[in-house]
């Protein structure tokens, strides 16, 4: 059940992790994480924690293109596929073993863990508590770090299973959902926190059921704005959103600044919103408090539509007709 799967993420930080075969694991000076939707979305948060960690994010079937062949012998392949059968993942695995890369996998099963189990490839598996892969977010950002080697940020992250109150932004998440009640959501944020809007965004889609779309500064200020500088011929459209601006107090100024204004414009062309600061301790407690909040509100709009929130029915859907659709 969805509000039990919130409710308990926090545990999640408590798994410790055991890397199989992790004998075969070296030093490496770069990562290359291979994985859709929520299998890459620890990768993409650990951006956050640290610009500076060379993490190359590829969801998409073959190689990144953009690697060059020399850099390959110093990075490790790291094949992160909840269900272990991602097919592009899989794929990508299959491109970075042939030009002869370290490999490792996450994973609950699936393909992923035969071929690692079959090949003798280190690998994590994460617990199968029955969850969607978008709720096993803790588990999955602990395996990633293992293999990365970051022992000490692991111990870091055990700390948030007493300090994040999963139950204590239920009453937040419902109230920010009968706001969002009839209007799509535009999540917005810095370009330094787009991990925690894009989760936002994604969360809308997959629990809530509804469009929802992202953005981050400064980038809008120089074309999504304009989209909403309301006139009476488009004023049906505008009127159908809601902007939600995720404020960081660690935001470069400038971008701060720019938050305020754009929403004073939007205020001014009566369109819907609101700001969310970012709280927390530290920059992990800030993370995923923030994105505790967004499976409340998301949890609740599916309710306040009539809707089941957490299965996704037309992935599963759009899975089969692919497979029985044949290739021109």
């Amino acid at each position: 059940m969805m509000s039990d799967a919130i409710k308990n993420f926090p545990k999640q930080f408590e798994f410790e992790p055991v890397i199989v075969k992790g004998e075969k694991l070296g030093r490496y000076e770069g990562f290359i994480v291979a994985g859709m939707g929520g299998s890459h979305w620890a990768a993409d948060l650990l951006k956050i924690w640290n610009p500076a960690s060379d993490i190359t994010i590829h969801s998409d079937y073959g190689f990144p293109a953009y690697i060059k062949s020399e850099r390959t012998s110093q990075m490790l392949f790291i094949a992160s596929s909840y269900s272990g059968n991602t097919e592009e993942t899989l794929d990508s695995l299959e491109h970075a073993r042939e030009k002869g890369m370290a490999v490792a996998a996450i994973t609950v099963g699936g393909k992923l863990l035969e071929i690692a189990k079959k090949d003798s490839l280190p690998y994590v598996q994460i617990p199968d508590t029955g969850i969607q892969p978008r709720s096993a977010l803790g588990f999955s950002m602990i395996g990633l770090l293992a293999l990365m080697g970051k022992t000490e940020t692991i111990q870091k992250l055990h700390s948030l299973s007493d300090t994040l109150d999963a139950g204590g932004l239920e009453k937040e998440g419902k109230a920010l959902a009968d706001r969002l009640n009839g209007y799509i959501p535009l999540i917005y944020s810095s370009a330094t926190n787009k991990a925690i809007a894009y989760n936002w965004k994604i969360k809308c889609n997959e629990t809530g059921k509804i469009p929802a779309f992202c953005n981050v500064f400064p980038e809008l200020n120089h074309n999504e704005m304009n989209g909403f500088d309301v006139t009476p011929a488009t004023k049906t459209l505008s009127e159908k959103f809601y902007y939600i601006l995720l404020k960081d107090a660690g935001d470069h100024p400038q971008v701060q600044k720019r938050m305020e204004v754009l929403d004073g414009l939007y205020r001014d062309r009566r369109i819907r919103g609101e700001s969310i600061e970012l709280k927390g301790a530290a920059i992990f407690e800030k993370i995923f408090s923030s994105l505790i909040l967004a499976d409340w509100a998301s949890f609740y709009t599916a309710e306040n539509y009539g809707l089941e929130s957490e299965q996704v029915p037309m992935v599963e859907e759009f899975k089969i007709t692919l497979r029985n659709t044949n290739t021109p």
